[in-house]
């Protein structure tokens, strides 16, 4: 746990720079608790990339364990933050099965790190002694087949592909019966993230699920949306669309080391109700972390 605390604690610098030093500085610079003070505080989340819903929410939070438990010295304030903001932070979810191969799914927008998250995913679980199939079924851009294709070498890991501009299904269908044929541990499946054209990758995702389905009971077993934490709202409406076409499990959320709008957090978990589940820290390939609420707290408050 503490090497995991230490490289929050760095992957938030800019966060906590940005954001919650100004909060900090907002505290001490009072003795008491008071309307003003509230007032800076819901400004500053709210110029944070917390969202306004997520930032009221919090805000009358912390006014009503002000009231309830008689605080006020501004001292205290820090504490009671702290607390709201854990308690709103989702535990990140399980995987839903045991069975031989398990299959997830990896949405998101194109640009936002999804194939090298993927390939962090599957070095992590690599590592851990598990064989992995990647399936390159975002045939839409030949780039994000060859991407995954080095990525496949690099991490050893075995993968599925056809040429671009294929039936994205198709690679699907292959990839699972040559995992179920390799009795693979995991597949891990890309898909295309074209948001603009909704229709068109609904029809795609929906189809996609339902070759899925029709070879493995209960599959896919996790689905993944990766999300870009420097685009700070807008990668919250990326997730609110993308929850409108398909049910997400969890959150994989990248180079939140290099953004000061790890505040997006929050209101992922508060407004659309999704767990983050991975957290992306760097760029090389072992940058990756399970999401853990106590550490993000404490990487969010840290005193330099």
């Amino acid at each position: 746990m503490k090497l995991f605390i230490n490289r929050v604690q760095e992957g938030l610098k800019r966060t906590r720079e940005g954001v919650f030093s100004k909060i900090n500085r907002a505290i001490s610079a009072k003795k008491t608790i008071d309307e003003e003070l509230l007032e800076e505080l819901e400004e500053i989340l709210i110029m944070g990339d917390v969202g306004v819903a997520t930032t009221s929410y919090l805000i009358d939070a912390v006014k009503k364990r002000v009231k309830s438990e008689k605080y006020m010295n501004a001292d205290e304030l820090e504490t009671i933050i702290r607390d709201e903001i854990a308690g709103m932070l989702l535990p990140a979810p399980e995987m839903r099965t045991n069975t031989d191969t398990k299959i997830i799914l990896v949405i998101g927008v194109n640009g936002t790190g999804k194939t090298t998250s993927i390939a962090k995913l599957a070095l992590r679980y690599r590592n851990s002694g598990n064989t992995v199939l990647l399936a390159a079924a975002d045939t839409f851009r030949a780039a994000a087949i060859d991407q995954l294709s080095i990525w496949a070498e690099r991490t050893g890991c075995d993968i599925v592909k056809h040429k671009s501009g294929g039936d994205p299904s198709a690679v699907v269908y292959d990839a699972i019966m040559a995992a179920q044929a390799r009795n693979m541990d995991y597949l891990i499946i890309d898909t295309a993230g074209r948001l603009h054209t909704k229709t068109n990758l609904m029809s795609e995702l929906n189809k996609i699920i339902r070759v899925i389905q029709n070879k493995v009971a209960g599959a896919p077993h996790e689905v993944l949306l990766v999300l870009d934490a420097g685009t700070g709202q807008n990668a919250v409406n990326q997730a609110r669309e993308f929850s409108k076409l398909i049910p997400i499990d969890g959150i994989f959320l990248a180079k939140i080391d290099g953004t000061a709008k790890g505040g997006i957090v929050l209101a992922i978990n508060k407004e659309l109700n999704i767990p983050v589940k991975y957290i992306g820290i760097g760029e090389t390939v072992d940058a990756i972390e399970d999401f853990d609420r106590r550490a993000f707290v404490e990487g969010l408050f840290l005193k330099e």
